[in-house]
């Protein structure tokens, strides 16, 4: 690697398809390329991402395939697909050993595979249609019914189905804040809906926004990102009070926590915007690929996937 981290080759492995820009580097212009970041080729319409310790996984949607990437240099460790199993992969997860990925299919499944070498392990249904987001609790998994009103809570360690809960129209995206689980619908002038985790039990059902879509947790907020409005709210997760709405940029889908910031994909703006998480100030806006979707953190670096032209993960 070369000063600040930058690639010190372009032909190096797992290197290739770097973004960087030769002539902003021999300028000095360091920040600028990091700003730009790296890419790697991944499969076709790259949709969810997550990180599994080490690695970095892509739901490749469009080739019904899932990537392995490793984290520190984005070489390919497989790239891995089951005919009539793995099926329009969208969300995808981490459950402390396997990743789960929710197959965006009528009926709707979800496909569990061995992290260390990307086994399918099983897939389960969802006892809904067009499962679209994923998240673990610390025991179960939760996914969204897109095609519906419910979200689906299956045990981890088996994929036994526990729970089938209506939370209303068009539920999209999920996290869990430790205790409890958050959904986001996709509809105009919609809510966020609170369930305990526990039982599923609706503790919560909160306005926010056009267009509520990705969602994320800080450890003591709730973030929204709201695709109508090109905004982000902020919720306290104890009960729900909205404590701020920021602007970012257009079409906004994913949202992650890094520690200390929020990161925003913006899809038509190209772009991802960090936030202070302390008071929503912009620190910085940075370009992506072509129509990025989803992003996630490994600890030092944001990933994102770019549904465009680039069918590629940038690394920032």
């Amino acid at each position: 690697m070369g000063p600040l981290g930058l690639p010190g080759s372009a032909g190096a492995a797992g290197e290739a398809g770097t973004s960087l820009n030769p002539m902003r580097i021999a300028l000095l212009r360091w920040w600028e390329a990091n700003e730009t970041g790296i890419s790697y080729s991944v499969g076709d319409n790259p949709a969810g991402v997550c990180f599994d310790g080490e690695n970095i996984w892509v739901a490749n949607s469009s080739d019904s395939t899932v990537t392995k990437l490793r984290a520190i240099d984005g070489f390919v460790l497989g790239t891995y697909s089951s005919v009539g199993i793995i099926i329009y992969p969208y969300g995808i997860c981490f459950d402390g050993e396997n990743i789960w990925v929710a197959n965006n299919t009528v009926p709707g499944t979800v496909t569990k595979l061995r992290a260390s070498d990307g086994t399918v392990l099983g897939t389960y249904s969802t006892n809904g249609n067009f499962p679209t987001s994923i998240c673990f609790d610390g025991e179960n998994i939760w996914v969204t019914n897109y095609s519906g009103t419910t979200v689906t809570k299956l045990r981890a360690s088996d994929g036994l189905w526990l729970d089938t809960v209506d939370v209303g129209m068009s539920p999209w995206g999920i996290c869990c804040d430790g205790e409890n689980i958050w959904v986001t619908r996709q509809t105009i002038n919609d809510k966020v809906i609170k369930l305990r985790a526990s039982d599923g039990t609706m503790l919560g059902n909160y306005n926010v926004g056009e267009v509520p879509r990705g969602i994320c947790f800080d450890g003591a907020n709730i973030w929204v990102v709201l695709g109508g409005d090109f905004e982000v709210t902020k919720l306290r997760a104890s009960d729900g009070t909205v404590l701020g709405t920021y602007p970012v940029g257009a079409n906004p889908y994913g949202v992650c926590f890094d520690g200390e910031s929020i990161w925003v994909v913006n899809s038509f703006s190209h772009t991802v915007t960090k936030l202070r998480a302390s008071d929503g100030y912009v620190l910085g806006t940075y370009a992506t690929g072509s129509y990025p979707h989803s992003i996630c953190f490994d600890g030092a670096n944001i990933w994102v996937t770019n549904q465009g032209d680039d069918d590629a993960v940038t690394k920032h």
